[in-house]
């Protein structure tokens, strides 16, 4: 087999987990897989399998390689499609990764609808409120939300996201509605703590021009937005949020907005991925499908 092929057969076997049902898969039979996966083996220096009578498992430095060779693999079938005149049939897996509720709410049903319009179409979406990095964990698309820092990473705005103070009626009801920024000091909060860095994320607010952040005592700490949301609902304090994750409770009159006018600047929300590399036919067409105005 040349190099190409063994990554191939490397790549079939990792997918299905044994090298008989990758031979089925390829046309070919599991000893010729065998070989060419441990001619790839002594070729790299490394272990890629654990081997078992019944099944292959990758190791570290398989599934690293994997990742790598999903990515080359797939822009391989997306060139083959272009050549044979098949631009509109999107195949291979898409793989995303967003924040949870953001994902839930704004990102899944986009994506349910590109894959009922291309049926061939995997998705593979992940929800998570901390940063990945793309190439290392495999990711074609991932959506990050605020300024973005400099990187190798190409980004394209699709939406904004406010932030909105709340409370429960029942809170409010007991404690007093706030109406000034210094009202606060008599209040106690639910803080997100961010998953990345475990600090919590203080509050921030327009005034006179400027944005002023406040970091108020917190008796809950939730990091995750559902829970977030979930905590607000049941009176355990003031919270701001994304506005999305509100709108819903705030319409049904299970939260209050708070000091409307202090609301500050909405952020951006972008989606990012690799630069200087061939973009697969799936990811452009995710791009254009999450980049619709809402």
């Amino acid at each position: 087999m040349s190099s190409m092929q063994q990554y191939l057969a490397f790549a079939q076997t990792a997918r299905h987990g044994s090298f008989a049902a990758a031979a089925r898969d390829l046309g070919t039979v599991p000893s010729a897989l065998a070989k060419a996966v441990r001619r790839l083996e002594r070729g790299l220096g490394v272990a890629l399998f654990h081997r078992t009578t019944r099944q292959v498992r990758l190791t570290p430095d398989g599934e690293r390689l994997f990742r790598r060779c999903e990515r080359i693999l797939g822009e391989i079938e997306a060139l083959q499609a272009e050549a044979s005149g098949a631009r509109e049939a999107l195949v291979g897996t898409l793989r995303i990764d967003a924040p949870v509720a953001y994902g839930q709410q704004v990102i899944l049903p986009r994506l349910a609808q590109l894959q009922r319009t291309h049926p061939a179409l995997g998705l593979d979406l992940r929800l998570n409120d901390a940063q990945i990095d793309l190439l290392r964990d495999g990711v074609d698309l991932a959506v990050r939300i605020g300024e973005l820092k400099d990187s190798t990473l190409v980004a394209r705005r699709i939406d904004w996201q406010g932030l909105v103070l709340c409370a429960a009626p029942a809170y409010l009801a007991e404690r007093g509605t706030p109406r000034r920024l210094r009202d606060l000091d008599a209040h106690i909060a639910v803080a997100f703590r961010m998953p990345g860095s475990g600090r919590d994320r203080a509050w921030q607010f327009r005034q006179r021009g400027g944005i002023v952040t406040v970091a108020p005592p917190a008796r809950t700490h939730v990091n995750e937005t559902g829970g977030l949301l979930e905590a607000a609902r049941l009176g355990l304090g003031l919270c701001q949020m994304p506005d999305y994750v509100a709108a819903a409770s705030l319409a049904r009159g299970e939260l209050v907005e708070l000091m409307a006018g202090l609301r500050p600047p909405p952020l951006p929300i972008s989606l990012v991925y690799p630069g200087g590399r061939l973009i697969p036919a799936r990811v452009r067409a995710a791009i254009e499908v999450l980049a619709q105005p809402t």
